[in-house]
């Protein structure tokens, strides 16, 4: 008996995080493609965390995703920008 993949159901409530060096263009840039590619989220409950020396800062941004490919998307552009070092 073969076990699927649980596969998501869209559209959902979906939270990405994006590690990144805490550099002056990292929220701003990160921000720009959420509104971007996920456009509507509600930015009142993005969550941004340095970490514990302020080298690094976590951004939580929870979109309404609508598609693989768009996370998908969202993903490739964070990693393009040079800024972010994880999305998870």
């Amino acid at each position: 008996m073969s076990q699927d993949t649980p596969k998501i159901t869209f559209p959902c409530e979906y939270p990405i995080k994006v590690l990144g060096r805490a550099v002056g263009a990292f929220e701003p840039t990160v921000m720009t493609i959420f509104r971007q590619r996920a456009p509507g989220f509600s930015e009142e409950r993005v969550v941004v965390k340095p970490s514990r020396n302020g080298t690094f800062h976590s951004i939580t941004v929870t979109i309404e995703a609508q598609s693989e490919a768009q996370l998908r998307q969202i993903h490739e552009d964070l990693m393009g920008t040079g800024l972010v070092s994880m999305v998870i």
